[in-house]
């Protein structure tokens, strides 16, 4: 497979995943970090610093957007509920493993 087909097909994924993310609105970000170390927070990030990292002026909140397919903050007020405190417990483990300490 040639890299051009290859970005093509890593980019039809990578927007599959979103749109299947934008319809499971009721997956929280917490339960995906808990369970797979990742949520739509870290690929905000992982989108924004790729665009940095090529010269793109981008920030979290733009970054954000293009993730959730809303602003963030409607994003939370629409569809994020209240975590447990198991729920918060096991995440600090899962966000310390994953990603280092909280700055």
């Amino acid at each position: 497979m040639d890299d051009q087909t290859r970005i093509e097909l890593e980019a039809a994924a990578f927007r599959t995943l979103l749109e299947h993310l934008n319809r499971r609105t009721d997956v929280q970000n917490i339960d995906m970090m808990n369970l797979t170390g990742f949520c739509r927070n870290c690929l905000s990030r992982w989108y924004q610093e790729a665009a940095n990292a090529r010269g793109i002026e981008m920030d979290k909140d733009a970054a954000r957007e293009i993730i959730y397919g809303m602003p963030y903050d409607e994003w939370k007020a629409k569809h994020q509920t209240e975590a447990s405190a198991d729920k918060q417990a096991a995440f600090e483990k899962a966000f310390a493993e994953n990603v280092g300490p909280k700055a």
